[in-house]
């Protein structure tokens, strides 16, 4: 694994990188090379999902680029039309399939989808992939703690990770606490919110002054200090080293809270609550 990026271990023993790249939207040949990019500047978490639809560019990058596959941390995710376990079982192949991969580190239910609730179901697909060797750790997306205690009840077995929405206008206190109590690991999906102009207040900025750094720089080093694991997604080979350039300051705790306190109720980009949204 790369020197660079600290890891962290998650409950079923699998090691990750604390930052990763988030692949949505990065498609085709320009998107296999700005993943390429990526690795080769460090980055050994990538994060794909069936319905981002370019599996096929993650594996495409993965075999042109010079880090072996064994030093890469690959995920994807479970779309809610195929939370029947027969079709989640067929999907999670089909993952495979689309980017000619034997296995993927991480394979997640991207959203419990609750008024179908269908999500145990795919839960136990993930649970069998699992012993089948298709998959090395399982976990969640945009899961509450009910979805994850009725997991764990009916299965015995709880997720390895819960990426949710985490960014400083929606901070996640309450999850973040219950997953610590639980050793599930936090991953943060959109750490910027959707774009680094919503980043531009005095509070950040200041705080990014002081450092020489920038602000998602600032942002990035909140979230490793929450001890949450975040994805951030950049084409740029100049933003993509920036990201991974955040382990050399410290944010001290009043920084740390006033960061925090940015955070509101509805701090959510797209209203996008786990207990009514729906996922095709």
């Amino acid at each position: 694994m790369s020197s660079r990026i600290p890891e962290i271990t998650l409950n079923d023993g699998l090691k990750i990188p604390i930052v990763g790249l988030g692949t949505y939207s990065l498609k085709g040949s320009s998107g296999a090379a700005s993943i390429q990019s990526a690795i080769e500047k460090g980055y050994r978490l990538l994060d794909s999902a069936y319905n981002y639809e370019n599996e096929g560019t993650v594996g495409e990058a993965v075999r042109r680029c010079s880090i072996p596959r064994s030093e890469l941390r690959i995920t994807s995710k479970l779309p809610g039309r195929y939370h029947e376990y027969e079709k989640a079982v067929s999907a999670i192949q089909e993952s495979l399939y689309r980017a000619q991969l034997d296995y993927y580190d991480l394979y997640l239910i991207h959203w419990p989808n609750p008024s179908k609730d269908q999500y145990v179901e795919a839960w136990q697909a993930l649970i069998d992939a699992k012993k089948w060797g298709l998959i090395r750790s399982i976990g969640v997306c945009n899961f509450l703690p009910e979805h994850i205690e009725r997991l764990e009840k009916e299965t015995g077995v709880k997720p390895s990770i819960n990426q949710i929405e985490l960014h400083p206008f929606f901070n996640q206190a309450e999850q973040r606490k219950y997953h610590e109590e639980k050793n599930i690991a936090t991953q943060s999906w959109s750490p910027f919110t959707r774009g680094l102009k919503d980043l531009k207040i005095d509070t950040l900025q200041a705080i990014a002054d002081r450092y020489n750094k920038s602000i998602p720089q600032v942002v990035l080093r909140w979230h490793y200090q929450l001890g949450a694991i975040s994805i951030p997604k950049s084409a740029s080979p100049t933003r993509q080293l920036e990201n991974i350039s955040i382990f050399d300051f410290v944010l001290n705790e009043e920084e740390m809270a006033s960061i925090s306190a940015l955070s509101h109720p509805d701090g959510r980009i797209a209203n996008q609550d786990p207990a009514v949204y729906e996922e095709f």
